[in-house]
């Protein structure tokens, strides 16, 4: 198993915001996890990639234990978090955005990295040198990914990739996660859009205040009664 989260509760102060969650990530796949806000879907990203230290439970990557690392380390090892809200630097270059993901990567693997982005994202280029502020929010999305991808990832973690697009960005995004998924990336989708994450991934986990409410096959899910009822709208 690539990634194994090991009944982890994670608390801000007083509040739980995981209680004993499990979850597992083959290598090749595509997991997702849904649920409403205030769920815990990007606490179990956070505490992945070690923004937060679990209270109780253990996070393992490659059969290796991995909370309690530090985020640098974490990412060297081959894990990298697409945050939400894109939080590109806007006064920066795209170029420049896009090789802040590649710290511990140089020369000939940047060059690689650089070229497989724009080969993914054609409407990056000529825009290089142009300030990622002034791109539109897709470009802006797409800079965002390109960013986590230059780290060279066994593992890509996206937080709500299609957070505030229009819907044919969406459905651009959504191909972009399977065209990587098909080279063998596996990814863990964070989403509140739970018919596009179920429609692409693999497996999915609904969190409910903070629990997984179910898992299963995405095709399965999709059926059921209760995921339609509460994530589809009926």
């Amino acid at each position: 198993m690539l990634l194994e989260f090991k009944d982890v509760s994670v608390n801000y102060d007083k509040v739980k915001a995981l209680q004993n969650v499990s979850l597992e990530v083959a290598e090749g796949e595509v997991v997702s996890i849904v649920g409403a806000n205030g769920a815990g879907k990007t606490t179990t990203l956070k505490t992945i990639i070690g923004l937060l230290r679990p209270a109780a439970g253990e996070v393992w990557f490659e059969g290796e234990r991995i909370d309690g690392k530090s985020t640098e380390r974490i990412v060297r090892h081959g894990i990298a978090f697409c945050m939400e809200g894109r939080r590109l630097f806007p006064y920066m270059s795209v170029l420049e955005n896009l090789e802040m993901g590649a710290f511990s990567r140089r020369g000939k693997d940047m060059k690689d990295g650089l070229e497989r982005v724009f080969e993914l994202f054609p409407d990056l280029h000529g825009r290089e040198k142009q300030k990622a502020g002034t791109l539109s929010g897709g470009q802006q999305q797409m800079v965002t990914i390109g960013r986590s991808l230059m780290s060279g990832p066994k593992l890509l973690m996206l937080d709500e990739p299609s957070l505030g697009l229009a819907p044919m960005v969406v459905n651009q995004v959504a191909k972009t996660i399977s065209a990587l998924n098909t080279e063998g990336l596996t990814v863990l989708l964070v989403e509140q859009n739970a018919r596009m994450a179920l429609r692409i991934s693999d497996r999915a986990y609904a969190l409910e205040v903070g629990a997984v409410a179910v898992s299963g096959d995405s095709e399965d899910l999709g059926k059921s009664d209760y995921v339609r009822r509460a994530y589809l709208g009926g």
